[in-house]
């Protein structure tokens, strides 16, 4: 005699509530109950008055994804659904509207590689007119179109007196002053220079300079020279000729806090600004290299001004497909040598990622939160495309999975790589997402002629390695069966129970 015994695994949330297997199938949700945008969810989960369609939402319209441009900051993003955009504020474009076309923004004697409309904002910030030049495609060509502008030497007649202003030859040639006068230029000379003949003498003020890292030294003419050299505060050729940064004190250097130069270098994490406690002090002038670098931070290690990083406040795992409860991402930056948080968004619905790039002064760290792309993972039959991080950000499972909703394969599952987190005390929508582990295996008995019974099929649907496996496969959904929370306290509950029909 051949006896069948079902075996149901249902999952429950962390509260204790069993799971429910659901006829409903899954569609594409303009919103849902919990406010979310965009979502592949079963159809009881989206809120009233909400589109829902029974496809992914990549397939959809209103949630198909393509640029948005913020015509405030001016900026431009890609892969951003159009619902996402539009209640931000931002125009949608499924493919690159006119407005995210970059050019050459010059601002001053520096250049940016950016939008119009951000051109405007920065010239505006800066008290510039805006000099935008779409001609240029590239962001090398656009730097190297402000790098080589002369700077000399402007010499004039005003007010009976032979004087001049330090100045570049296209605005020396201009005229200069309230009555525009045109002056005669000398290349690469300072206002100082004796050989000129002016009113500008050498001095021992300081300065910071608008777009410039460095401390430099002030002619009496109120013209900034040279970058500042305490030991060359009376040499008559530092104060005639041009200096190059390479010329100057401390090449190479972040000379933060020093004393006699004023060589900042804002990669290496120093910056002109005016001598307050803790800053140091120069020995002439009242500006100096104030160190903007962050020492040992939270996470023990040391960082240089702008760089960024991802801490992750969890006992738990990230990128395995299994996340504590309450947990959530943090973006790490040091700004003006502090160490600011920025946090990324709630519920996991965003993830940090971290890079570095190698620079002349060795690696550098950057991060950004992201939107954590797991909506449609359950929906990939395959390894391929589920792991396909142009598109997702999932893992495949190997293995076989006797789940009743979720679209396995005899291969294995897609799972989230980083779990969402769920309003699980709510009920609804998260029940729904959990219960797409449930998981059913009918097993097979033989009885023999003089009693007792032997298992003849599926016989590992009795172990306790089959249920680890889908528990965990639970877990790796969302905020789900057995888990922990944030400060590693396990859940007063199983999180699944096992039933036999």
């Amino acid at each position: 005699m051949i006896r069948k015994i079902l075996f149901i695994f249902a999952l429950v949330l962390l509260v204790g509530v069993a799971g429910v297997v659901s006829a409903e199938t899954n569609v594409c949700c303009e919103k849902t109950t919990s406010g979310l945008f965009c979502q592949n969810v079963l159809e009881s989960s989206c809120a009233s008055n909400s589109r829902a369609v029974p496809t992914s939402c990549e397939s959809t319209s209103y949630c198909k994804q393509g640029y948005c441009f913020d015509s405030i900051e001016g900026t431009c993003s890609d892969n951003v659904p159009q619902l996402v955009c539009n209640n931000e504020g931002g125009y949608w474009s499924e493919t690159q509207p006119a407005q995210c076309e970059l050019g050459c923004c010059t601002l001053g004697d520096q250049a940016a590689f950016v939008t119009l409309t951000r051109c405007k904002s920065l010239s505006s910030l800066y008290g510039l007119q805006t000099n935008f030049n779409s001609g240029i495609k590239d962001e090398t060509s656009c730097i190297l179109s402000v790098a080589g502008q002369e700077k000399g030497a402007c010499v004039f007649d005003f007010e009976f007196e032979r004087t001049c202003k330090f100045t570049s030859r296209a605005d020396c040639e201009k005229g200069v002053g309230e009555s525009a006068i045109k002056g005669e230029f000398y290349t690469g000379k300072l206002c100082s220079a004796e050989e000129l003949g002016t009113n500008c003498g050498p001095s021992s003020e300081t300065t910071c300079v608008d777009g410039k890292d460095e401390v430099y030294f002030v002619d009496t003419c109120g013209n900034p020279t040279n970058i500042y050299d305490s030991s060359k505060v009376n040499d008559k050729e530092y104060w005639s000729n041009v200096k190059t940064k390479e010329e100057s004190c401390g090449n190479g250097k972040d000379n933060a806090k020093s004393s006699s130069c004023g060589n900042c270098n804002y990669l290496l994490g120093s910056y002109c600004r005016e001598s307050k406690f803790g800053e140091g002090s120069a020995k002439y002038g009242d500006y100096v290299c104030a160190d903007l670098n962050c020492g040992v931070t939270s996470n023990g290690k040391s960082y240089r001004h702008g760089e960024s990083w991802c801490v992750y406040e969890d006992e738990g795992d990230t990128g395995i497909g299994k996340n504590s409860v309450g947990s959530r991402f943090f973006k790490h930056i040091c700004i003006n040598g502090e160490e600011v948080v920025e946090q990324c968004a709630d519920f996991r619905q965003e993830e940090c990622i971290e890079d570095e790039i190698e620079t002349s002064l060795g690696t550098f760290s950057q991060a950004a939160c992201r939107v954590n792309r797991w909506q449609d993972c359950t929906a990939q039959d395959n390894e391929i495309d589920c792991e396909n991080s142009d598109r997702r950000d999932c893992i495949w499972k190997s293995g076989s999975y006797d789940v009743v909703t979720i679209n396995a394969s005899q291969k294995g599952v897609c799972v989230p790589e980083n779990t969402p987190g769920l309003k699980f005390w709510e009920g609804a929508e998260a029940q729904n997402i959990c219960a797409q582990a449930n998981a059913q295996c009918v097993v097979t008995f033989e009885k023999g002629l003089f009693g007792g019974e032997d298992c003849t099929e599926n016989c590992d649907c009795l172990t306790k390695e089959w249920e680890k496996k889908h528990a965990e496969l639970c877990s790796a959904l969302g905020d789900c069966g057995s888990n922990i929370n944030w400060l590693g306290k396990i859940g007063f509950k199983k999180g699944f129970e096992v039933k036999k029909n």
